[in-house]
């Protein structure tokens, strides 16, 4: 058996200690988490859908946590801007996106080769946490009170009906083609800089229809100003109780909801995406914070990590076909 020299024993020793001194930081630093305050950013202007959302979350987890989740919105390159941030982050649970998750997919198929982020690999998902459902709405003066009126109104006059949208390659304008595929009708795309222009001119007629989110819309259609069709999603929408389901109305599987979550930077610890994960669980059950969510027209929703990373994988695919099959093309 060989010998070795007490020096050499010495620095064997040593050597092995840093190693295994090293391995524990990772774990010793996520069970310290979090020991400062939290950034949760918002990649749009505040008030929006994403904003609202994200404060009444941050203000959960700061009671849930023990440290303050601060709100900080970096607006601007339809939310690339903020989420690049975050992608740049320090991968240690400090600095958290608020994402509109439907959105940003969007953008990695509509902008690819030009979003310096991957949505699917810059991010480690933290958890959905809600779900925002669009609703078919109308002008009053439309000849359709239903969506099957709509969709053989649109099939006898091909081209007439015209439905606004908040911008082109928005959720409500790809919501739009996946109808014109669905229903097999020809309707005219009209894009807008948001919702509220389109919204103005849909209510004064210059546009006859919209797929718009319920958040958005719900105002206009219980003053009257707007007659809802469908809603988007698999149920019901609370908010709009009596309005059929787009399936219910005889438009078979066609689902559409803006999606909403929560992500850290890629190589995160996972110790902090289970810690985050397991308080939004109990925060997102909470009926106070379902019903704050609801009158924002959102859904309270929770899933495991692994369950949004395949959501949002899903979306990518999902988006990226059709606007390879409609021929969208940025602005």
């Amino acid at each position: 058996m060989p010998v070795i020299a007490s020096g050499a024993r010495r620095a064997v020793l040593l050597s092995l200690l840093a190693v295994c001194a090293g391995a524990s930081v990772p774990a010793l630093a996520a069970d310290a988490y979090p020991d400062k305050p939290i950034r949760l950013i918002v990649p749009y202007p505040p008030g929006g859908a994403t904003d609202v959302i994200g404060r009444v979350l941050a203000q959960e987890l700061t009671g849930a946590l023990g440290q303050t989740v601060v709100v900080e919105n970096r607006a601007g390159a339809a939310g690339n801007i903020g989420a690049d941030q975050v992608a740049k982050a320090p991968a240690d649970g400090y600095t958290l996106l608020m994402g509109a998750l439907t959105s940003h997919s969007i953008n990695a198929a509509l902008y690819r080769g030009r979003v310096i982020y991957d949505v699917e690999k810059s991010f480690a998902p933290v958890s959905i946490v809600g779900t925002v459902p669009l609703v078919f709405v109308v002008n009053p003066s439309v000849q359709a009170t239903s969506l099957s009126q709509l969709i053989a109104l649109a099939k006898s006059k091909p081209g007439y009906i015209t439905m606004g949208s908040a911008g082109n390659g928005s959720p409500q304008h790809l919501a739009g083609e996946m109808f014109k595929r669905a229903a097999g009708v020809e309707i005219l795309h009209v894009p807008y800089k948001g919702s509220g222009p389109a919204m103005t001119d849909l209510m004064g007629g210059q546009v006859l229809s919209m797929i718009e989110t319920v958040p958005a819309a719900q105002g206009s259609i219980k003053a009257g100003k707007l007659r809802a069709l469908a809603v988007t999603s698999a149920e019901r929408v609370p908010a709009l109780p009596d309005t059929p389901t787009a399936a219910e109305a005889g438009l078979k599987d066609f689902e559409v909801s803006s999606m909403f979550g929560i992500v850290a930077p890629a190589g995160t610890p996972a110790p902090v995406i289970e810690r985050l994960n397991g308080e939004l669980k109990k925060i997102l059950a909470k009926p106070d914070v379902k019903a704050s969510l609801l009158n924002q027209g959102a859904i309270a929703t929770w899933t495991t990590p692994a369950d949004a990373g395949a959501r949002v994988s899903a979306e990518v695919a999902r988006w990226t076909k059709v606007i390879d099959e409609a021929g969208v093309k940025p602005e």
